[in-house]
């Protein structure tokens, strides 16, 4: 597989990511099972695709676990990202930002993850009680330690409720120039697809302009890129896309022509390639610095999403995407 660099250490990964939070987080329980899981993980590394990103709160903690397995045997063949800063209590998660917690949550983290040095270390988010400048200041000096080789930054944007004038990425904008100043930030991890192109305006520029790596989170819509979503089949209640308000029936229905225009790239690539092949594709094209990490539980999807950085779309294709009309929600 093609390698891409992250940040001015030029960290090097597959262009295409492995996002490991559905094995174990926020996706539907009943389809969770760590025999598959695992032997997606292996799919992934097998084909090239070696950034495995995952975070202490998914499970949480099981996936640090599931993947600890993994890199107990195949440690050479991985890049690991993995997050601190969120707790996850019985029916809510709350930031902490604290630098003797970020300490105690990275050692917690290389012991799960059976591994001596966490590759990229992702503030998940700031904590609104501790100065930000304070959590990376903690988080820089666990690289000083030799615990972790880079440090990244999770996006928050904020749909609703924003003042007028603002874009949806304008709080993780400022915090980066905070923690800048601090210590290098090697990587920011943000949504990004055809359907959720907003990073595209403001963060992605910010962070070309710097040299920063761009990790691309949800690249294929949550499942919908794919086309393999049924709308109207509905999700289990543990499902975060149950209550999504792009996955109602109503505006499944009606997203439809983005997954359209997707295949109907796909088409002309020849027998094989698939629209989430198509969708990756884009988000590669975005630049040579982005790295899509669509997440998956499945052999089968790794394999078939790790074949997208062979995919090379035309003008043609990049023209056609670009005329697809924006996805809607329930807000709309």
């Amino acid at each position: 597989m093609d390698r891409r660099t992250i940040g001015a250490g030029a960290l090097s990964v597959g262009a295409v990511g492995l996002g490991c939070m559905p094995m174990n987080w926020a996706y539907s329980t009943s389809r969770q099972r760590g025999d598959e899981s695992l032997r997606a993980v292996h799919g992934a590394l097998d084909a090239g695709s070696s950034l495995l990103d995952t975070a202490d709160m998914y499970g949480p903690f099981t996936n640090e676990l599931l993947l600890g397995r993994v890199l107990k045997e195949r440690r050479g063949d991985a890049f690991v990202s993995t997050k601190v800063g969120l707790l996850v209590g019985e029916q809510h998660i709350v930031a902490n930002g604290r630098p003797g917690y970020v300490k105690r949550a990275c050692d917690a983290s290389l012991r799960r993850l059976q591994t001596d040095v966490i590759d990229l270390y992702h503030l998940h988010r700031a904590d609104p009680e501790v100065p930000v400048e304070e959590t990376w200041g903690a988080m820089a000096e666990l690289v000083r330690a030799g615990k972790v080789r880079a440090l990244g930054l999770s996006a928050v944007g904020v749909r609703g409720g924003r003042r007028p004038g603002t874009r949806l990425y304008d709080t993780t904008v400022r915090q980066l120039q905070r923690v800048q100043q601090v210590f290098p930030v090697s990587a920011v991890q943000a949504e990004l697809s055809v359907w959720s192109p907003e990073a595209l305006r403001t963060l992605l520029p910010w962070c070309t302009a710097r040299g920063i790596g761009f990790l691309a989170a949800m690249p294929l819509g949550n499942g919908f890129l794919t086309g393999t979503l049924t709308p109207g089949e509905g999700f289990e209640p543990d499902d975060m896309r149950a209550r999504h308000p792009r996955f109602t029936a109503e505006m499944m229905a009606a997203n439809q022509p983005v997954v359209a225009g997707l295949r109907r790239v796909a088409a002309r690539h020849g027998d094989g390639v698939t629209a989430a092949q198509v969708a990756l594709a884009w988000v590669l094209a975005q630049g040579r610095h982005v790295v899509p990490v669509p997440g998956t539980k499945r052999k089968r999807w790794a394999v078939e999403n790790a074949g997208a950085a062979e995919l090379l779309l035309t003008p043609q294709d990049l023209a056609e995407l670009a005329g697809l009309p924006p996805a809607r929600g329930s807000w709309d």
